[in-house]
């Protein structure tokens, strides 16, 4: 099966919470949006389930009216498709719990991102009008890959290292820190600069050979 994007089913990140919008669930599962507000509206689940798990909000129809639609989380959308049958309606499901997973993963690493390169995540956010995971692991990976050699999770099983490990600075060296931390400096600038991935891969190898060579 090939790899779910969440942008085939619209699972995005609201103040930190991957959701979905009813009306984006009506339409891949084949079902009048009014259905599926009423499902959500007569659910019995509590009101603090209720409050938490689906978010009224709105959208502009095409003659350009203000309709009602929802937001739901996780948890909202499972309790929800709980009542859709058939097995297309399964693959939906399962398809949407992958998605789901996905938007944590995204969301846990963007901020794990932001607390450990701050202004390296701002400029990522600044170049790309919606982030994907990609945009931060692919810039992360590849200056890890220019200075050790190796990507960080090569890096954890070459030295024995818990997968759970958030994060491998603690185990480099200062020099590996300090060279890390030097390019991202300057992959910040390209970034903003609008220069393309391979471009600025060209470069930080440049500049990281120049030192190593001055060094040596």
């Amino acid at each position: 099966m090939s790899e779910i994007t969440t942008d085939i089913y619209g699972v995005t990140e609201k103040n930190g919470i991957p959701v979905v919008d009813s009306l984006t669930i009506a339409s891949i599962f084949n079902k009048e949006h009014k259905t599926v507000l009423r499902s959500i509206e007569n659910c019995e689940a509590s009101e603090q389930f209720n409050r938490h798990n689906f978010v009224p909000t709105s959208y502009k129809d095409i003659q350009n009216r203000k309709q009602k639609m929802y937001l739901l989380t996780k948890d909202g959308f499972a309790f929800i498709a709980m009542g859709f049958s058939g097995k297309k309606a399964a693959q939906f499901k399962e398809d949407y719990i992958n998605c789901f997973n996905n938007m944590e993963q995204f969301i846990k690493t963007l901020h794990e991102t932001k607390a450990e390169f701050p202004e390296f995540t701002e400029a990522i956010m600044e170049a790309h009008e919606e982030p994907k995971p990609y945009h931060y692991t692919n810039e992360i990976e590849m200056i890890n890959r220019i200075v050790l050699g190796m990507s960080s999770k090569q890096f954890k099983d070459s030295n024995n290292l818990d997968k759970n490990v958030k994060s491998i600075r603690s185990y480099l060296s200062n020099d590996q820190v300090k060279e890390i931390r030097r390019l991202q400096k300057i992959d910040i600038g390209l970034i903003v600069s609008g220069m393309d991935f391979q471009q600025r891969k060209v470069i930080l190898i440049n500049k990281f050979n120049r030192v190593k060579q001055l060094s040596a």
